[in-house]
């Protein structure tokens, strides 16, 4: 029996970039009232040394931006095109501890924060360490390269802009609603092989009693909503596990047309982040990429992104076989890497 193909998708998250960029309605500037407030809220915290980790929405009062914040989020990011850019926050007037504890405040009150990698750090540093991806356990985002489109483990991927770099490094978007639509109009017998699960290298942090590979479709159709998953270095480096299903040269033909329309500029969009930026995307139903970059020779001056990734309360539905990645499907408490012996924290420098 044929599989059947989800129906073309429809509404808000179906975007080509090209109109996209044109558009502002995903661009919300701050006021200087909603500034003060997450000021207020940062100092109280810092000044009695809070723990950042541990930071609720109780503990960090956004009486008036907390609500609209929220609201835009649920609508526009989860239910929406997938995206918002927040504009304006001071951090150049900031400390890192005062600017991790604003952002942590703010993700607080978009959902629970997920550990990023093995050593629980739920608070990321998205900075070139000098490491290379050629190494089977770095992930891309400790270098200055490229980092191609791919989902993370998580509903809600947030990164706020300390400092920039010399050049390069700009934001890229793409909508894997789209690329669905496009497959299924253009080849829909490649797009089914992209319904059937796949192996994804954990790259060394594997939780306990897993393999070191996931398998999961990149494309899951569950209770009515079109679900993407999908890192193909991560895809492509499985293939070191002599247990990994192998790839057939028509999935390979799926996935290099997956990766031809990602790069496609009728599709995708990109950005430049200006310090104070925060940047919110919903991972289920946009891909997203950063070109490399040339950093700046002083220290002081690095390219420096804090990142978190959040488990929202309105989430939509995920089917049972995201577990082996996300730790459970239970909306509001998934996603995120756990490991043997992970105790959550929140680094102040990246480590």
């Amino acid at each position: 029996m044929t599989m059947e193909l989800p129906p073309e998708q429809t509404g808000a998250a179906a975007w080509y970039g090209p109109e996209m960029s044109r558009s502002t309605e995903w661009l919300m500037p701050l006021s200087p009232a909603e500034i003060a407030e997450v000021e207020s809220a940062t100092k109280k915290l810092v000044a009695r040394d809070a723990d950042i980790a541990q930071i609720k929405p109780s503990d960090f009062a956004l009486p008036m931006l907390g609500r609209k914040l929220k609201a835009r989020v649920e609508e526009e990011v989860l239910n929406g095109r997938g995206f918002l850019l927040l504009r304006g926050l001071p951090v150049e007037r900031w400390s890192i501890k005062e600017a991790a504890t604003a952002f942590f405040g703010l993700g607080a009150h978009l959902g629970s924060a997920r550990s990023q990698n093995g050593k629980g750090h739920v608070l990321g540093h998205v900075q070139d360490l000098g490491l290379a991806s050629d190494d089977p356990n770095v992930r891309i985002y400790q270098t200055h390269e490229r980092q191609t489109f791919h989902t993370d483990s998580c509903d809600i991927v947030g990164l706020l802009c300390l400092k920039t770099a010399q050049s390069g490094g700009l934001s890229a978007l793409v909508s894997s609603t789209t690329i669905f639509n496009e497959m299924r109009r253009r080849r829909p017998d490649l797009l089914k092989l992209l319904f059937e699960p796949l192996a994804t290298d954990r790259r060394g942090e594997v939780p306990e009693g897993q393999k070191p590979y996931f398998l999961l479709p990149p494309f899951n159709w569950y209770k009515g909503y079109l679900s993407a998953i999908y890192q193909r270095q991560y895809i492509d480096s499985a293939q070191r596990f002599d247990d990994a299903p192998r790839m057939t040269p028509q999935l390979i033909e799926a996935l290099d047309m997956f990766d031809a329309l990602t790069n496609d500029p009728k599709l995708n969009m990109f950005m430049e982040f200006k310090p104070g930026d925060v940047q919110l995307v919903h991972n289920h139903t946009l891909l997203h990429d950063r070109t490399n970059f040339l950093d700046w020779p002083e220290p002081e001056r690095k390219r420096h992104l804090l990142r978190l990734w959040l488990a929202a309360d309105r989430a939509r539905p995920l089917p049972d076989a995201y577990a082996q990645r996300y730790g459970s499907v239970a909306i509001g408490d998934r996603g995120g890497i756990i490991v043997r012996g992970t105790q959550l924290n929140a680094p102040l420098e990246a480590v």
